[in-house]
C-alpha cells in the first residue's frame, strides 16, 4: 500500500541573539506547544561577538498554529533581544538585474526552470534595450529597459524602487548588472539584495578586471556573491569559489573560466538566501548548510 502524501506545512525559523543558557530549548518548546515537530536544527555560536545564531525547520500538522507562534516567539525575542524571522516554503519573489553580459541571468533562469531555485521571478531589468536580448526565452517574464543616462542615476534608482515595490519583490539579484546602485537605495535593500563580483577579493574594480588580473599573472581567480551595501564590493559575503590560472592562459581563456565560476557562485548565494540559510553578522554572515 502506497504512502499517503506528507501534506504539514514547512517553515523556517532564523534568528540571532546575545548568546545566554536556554535559548535553544525556549525556541524548542515553543515550537512543540505549537504542535510542531522540528525536522531540521542548526546552530553556531559567535563566541568573539557573544551572539548566538540558529536555524530551524519545522513542520506544523495545524497550519492555523502559526499565528500563535508567531506571537509566543514576539514575546520571546523581546526577552531574548532577538532579531528573527519565520516563513513558509512558498517561493520568494526575485526580479533580476542584467546588463550586457547574459550568462549569470541565463543561469539563474534554467535553474529556474528545473526547480533548482524555489523563486518567483517578478520581472527582468536592463540598462540595454530588449533587442540585446534577443535569444533569451524570458518565459512570460515582465521586461523592463531603464536606461542610465550620464549623472542621472538618481532617476533610475526612483523607477526601480518604484518597480521593487509594485512587484512585491522579496530579494533583488544583480546578475552581471553593471551599475552602481546609490547609497539610499542600497540601505533600503539591505539583505535583500545580492550581486556577483568578479574576484575571490575585492579587487580588479572598474572595466576588463581579467584583463587587469592577466596583466598582474594571477595564480588563481575567483568570485564572490555578497549582499549590496554602500561600500561598492564590500558588502557581507555569501558565497565565494576559485579556480586555477596557468601562464598559459590569456585573457580570454580567464573571461570564459571567469563566467563559469560566477555563475555557480552566485547561484549558490541565490539558492542559499531563498532557502533562509543566510543571517547577517554585522558585515559577515553565517550560511547554514550551504547549497
Amino acid at each position: 500500500m502506497s504512502k499517503p502524501p506528507h501534506t504539514d506545512a514547512v517553515y523556517v525559523l532564523a534568528f540571532s541573539c546575545p548568546n545566554r543558557p536556554g535559548i535553544v530549548a525556549a525556541v524548542a518548546a515553543s515550537i512543540a506547544e505549537a504542535s510542531g515537530n522540528i525536522t531540521e536544527a542548526s546552530q553556531f555560536d559567535d563566541r568573539e561577538a557573544n551572539r548566538f545564531f540558529m536555524r530551524v525547520e519545522f513542520e506544523l500538522a495545524a497550519p492555523d498554529r502559526i499565528d500563535w507562534l508567531r506571537e509566543r516567539l514576539a514575546a520571546l525575542a523581546g526577552q531574548l533581544r532577538m532579531n528573527w524571522r519565520i516563513k513558509d516554503r512558498s517561493p520568494q519573489r526575485v526580479m533580476l538585474l542584467v546588463s550586457k553580459f547574459d550568462h549569470c541571468l541565463l543561469d539563474l533562469l534554467y535553474r529556474w526552470r528545473i526547480g533548482e531555485l524555489p523563486m518567483t521571478p517578478t520581472a527582468i531589468v536592463a540598462n540595454h534595450p530588449r533587442e540585446t536580448y534577443t535569444h533569451v526565452d524570458f518565459a512570460g517574464i515582465p521586461f523592463h529597459y531603464l536606461p542610465v543616462a550620464s549623472g542621472d542615476g538618481a532617476a533610475r534608482d526612483d523607477a526601480l524602487w518604484s518597480l521593487i515595490q509594485d512587484t512585491g519583490s522579496d530579494l533583488i539579484v544583480l546578475a552581471r548588472y553593471m551599475q552602481i546602485l546609490s547609497d539610499g537605495l542600497a540601505a533600503k535593500l539591505e539583505g535583500r539584495c545580492i550581486n556577483i563580483h568578479h574576484s575571490f577579493l575585492p579587487g580588479f574594480k572598474g572595466a576588463r578586471p581579467y584583463h587587469q588580473a592577466y596583466a598582474r599573472g594571477v595564480k588563481l581567480i575567483g568570485a564572490t556573491a555578497h549582499y549590496v551595501t554602500a561600500a561598492l564590493d564590500e558588502g557581507p559575503i555569501i558565497e565565494q569559489d576559485v579556480e586555477r590560472i596557468t601562464h598559459t592562459d590569456r585573457p580570454a581563456d580567464l573571461i570564459r573560466k571567469g563566467r563559469d565560476i560566477e555563475r555557480r557562485v552566485l547561484a549558490r548565494a541565490v539558492r542559499n538566501h531563498l532557502t533562509d540559510r543566510v543571517i547577517l553578522n554585522g558585515n559577515k554572515t553565517v550560511v547554514f548548510n550551504p547549497a
